[in-house]
């Protein structure tokens, strides 16, 4: 995979990257929108294919790419389509400080040491090329202002950085609220970007931990079937057991 051009996890982040603390937005979200621009991103480069909600490995040639190829060898493993919402919030937790590692390696960000109250140490990262920044946003202003169908990389980049909550930080206050609801708009223009950008939020309001629990068996969904129609008769109220959120 060719360098020219950046990959949806590298804008994603970029886009995260504040200019003026060196510090990224929405960090309790971003790994799971790195993980799922990963699967964007294979998917475009003929990798992986949707199969409903989940993902299918059709092409294991590395693309080139050290943090792509690695997250393709780990679907590779799995023998078979596994949920995007369960990749996503699988124990991958981390691609941020992995990107950002990557994006210094690759000269796209310069890490710059310092210290948190002139005592603990800390990075803090600049974007080495602003200009590769303000085109990244332009693409985005662009789909917004105009109404034109975004092509597909484009599309997906903005439902991610939509799910992810970037909308506050990329069109703050009350002026970017138009704006925050037509990026969130660009979520219909790519049906895999769109797939992906409802997984990362599923993960987010703790819905896999709940399919998980409903797939165990039928058992516990029959006894609690069950609690409730004896509640009913009685005239009692049963309350169900509460899914704990991921």
């Amino acid at each position: 995979m060719g360098k020219s051009r950046r990959t949806v996890p590298e804008e994603l982040l970029l886009l995260a990257l504040d200019p003026t603390t060196g510090t990224t937005a929405q960090p309790q979200t971003l790994d799971l929108g790195l993980a799922g621009a990963q699967l964007v991103e294979l998917s475009l480069a003929g990798r992986i294919v949707p199969e409903g909600d989940r993902i299918a490995v059709v092409l294991a040639r590395p693309t080139g790419d050290p943090t792509l190829d690695h997250a393709l060898e780990l679907l590779r493993r799995r023998g078979s389509p596994v949920r995007a919402a369960h990749w996503i919030g699988g124990p991958r937790l981390g691609l941020r400080q992995t990107y950002l590692a990557h994006l210094e390696r690759c000269g796209m960000v310069t890490a710059v040491p310092g210290q948190v109250c002139g005592v603990l140490p800390t990075i803090r990262y600049q974007a080495s090329d602003d200009g590769t920044n303000a085109a990244i946003k332009q693409r985005l202003d662009t789909a917004i202002r105009t109404g034109v169908p975004p092509d597909p990389r484009t599309a997906a980049l903005a439902a991610l950085a939509h799910s992810v909550g970037l909308g506050k930080h990329l069109y703050p206050g009350n002026e970017g609220r138009s704006s925050r609801s037509r990026l969130r708009d660009l979520i219909r223009y790519d049906p895999l970007g769109g797939m992906v950008a409802h997984a990362v939020m599923d993960v987010q309001n703790g819905l896999p931990a709940q399919q998980n629990r409903s797939s165990q068996g039928s058992g516990a969904v029959s006894g609690r079937s069950g609690a409730r129609a004896a509640g009913r008769a009685s005239g009692g109220r049963v309350s169900a057991p509460r899914v704990g959120v991921r």
